[in-house]
């Protein structure tokens, strides 16, 4: 998918504005809440730190967070038949539900990363770790050769577990562990299930401050959605997703909602959850679980979500139309022109951006 949003197409982000490392090992004394915090409101820009977030919200608000976990999702395999082999990186992405797991396989690097490589072909087969083995059947979707469906033979969850770790790409400096990759809202999911990339907005959270912005009244609504490999050189739209909204938090999304409050989605992934919760042409949660295709777009808009935190987007990236259906074209280009000036860090150890639709009106929900 190509993005354009008028005042990106040429916004470069320099390399060393990647974070290379998560907040808390940048220097002595810092935890996961030392990130930067860049707040919209229209196309005017603020600047703070992460900490200060419960002093931007108010009571009332509702906080929509993702409990996914994140798996160990990488593995090394090797690709043909025995002895050697193509050595490979396999990436699992998501579980069908006949079994069968999207793949992506990658070419390893020396420092430890990995590199793209062409999809396929139908039929090979990568052994892996512990006498397990994958065998590819076609692209998860026609024409595009990056993510495969491949048959599992052997427990996916426990091969994670011993053999896995969690999925990095070069701008990063080295291998984390998986408590790296893991948000302060995290729960274990039924049969092993989680997501491939970390939700990474909820990274900054701690403990404390998720005690602070429920003493100040905001509330705190866990749903699930399970992304899967989005990987940073492909820039595609999301690819369908399992997810989960719950009776409780629907009810609680729409109670806030009537009561004046703000729905705030921690993520893309809540909002793409969130949105997927409302009927067509309704505009209240319901409880739901299953997959969704949901591809949010400015010609799409938002129904339920009123702000947006998510960390910093490559310009090309299908996540901007998100962000521009929940914001604005303006509020996004004055944003971006901000980061990039005072240099926030990109990526899923970065700095953060809020996200909050002008209130331009006292809004009635009936």
């Amino acid at each position: 998918m190509s993005v354009v949003v008028d005042g990106l197409e040429g916004l470069r982000v320099p390399e060393e504005l990647s974070a290379r490392v998560p907040a808390e090992q940048r220097g002595p004394g810092r935890g996961r809440d030392d990130v930067r915090l860049l707040v919209s409101r229209g196309e005017v820009v603020s600047h703070h730190v992460f900490r200060e977030l419960p002093s931007l919200l108010r009571a009332g608000d509702a906080l929509v967070v993702n409990t996914s976990p994140t798996l160990a999702a990488a593995v090394d395999g090797r690709l043909g038949p025995e002895p050697g082999g193509e050595p490979v990186v396999v990436h699992f992405s998501t579980r069908g539900d006949d079994g069968r797991w999207a793949v992506e396989l990658r070419s390893p690097e020396p420092s430890g990363s990995t590199r793209p490589r062409a999809g396929g072909p139908a039929g090979a087969v990568v052994r892996l770790p512990g006498g397990g083995r994958i065998e590819l059947a076609g692209p998860l979707v026609p024409g595009s050769g990056r993510l495969w469906w491949a048959r599992a033979y052997g427990d996916v969850p426990g091969l994670l577990g011993r053999y896995g770790r969690p999925i990095r790409y070069g701008y990063t400096e080295r291998d984390q562990p998986l408590s790296a990759y893991q948000t302060v809202f995290a729960r274990p999911s039924p049969g092993g299930g989680g997501s491939a990339e970390m939700p990474s907005a909820g990274r900054p959270f701690t403990a404390r401050l998720v005690a602070e912005l429920e003493a100040r009244g905001v509330r705190i609504a866990p749903l699930s959605l399970h992304t899967g490999v989005a990987s940073a050189e492909a820039h595609e739209p999301p690819y369908p997703e399992r997810f989960e909204v719950p009776a409780a938090t629907a009810a609680l999304v729409n109670a806030a909602r009537d009561g004046g409050g703000r729905v705030i989605a921690v993520g893309t992934t809540v909002v793409r959850a969130l949105e997927s919760a409302v009927p067509e042409g309704g505009g209240r949660v319901r409880e739901v679980r299953g997959w969704t295709d949901l591809v949010v777009t400015p010609a799409r808009g938002v129904r339920v979500v009123d702000g947006l935190l998510t960390g910093l987007h490559e310009p090309e990236a299908s996540h901007l139309l998100m962000l521009e259906a929940v914001a604005g074209r303006a509020a996004l280009r004055s944003a971006y022109a901000a980061a990039v000036r005072d240099r926030y860090l990109w990526h899923e150890f970065g700095d953060v951006h809020l996200l909050l639709r002008e209130e331009k009106a006292h809004r009635m929900h009936c």
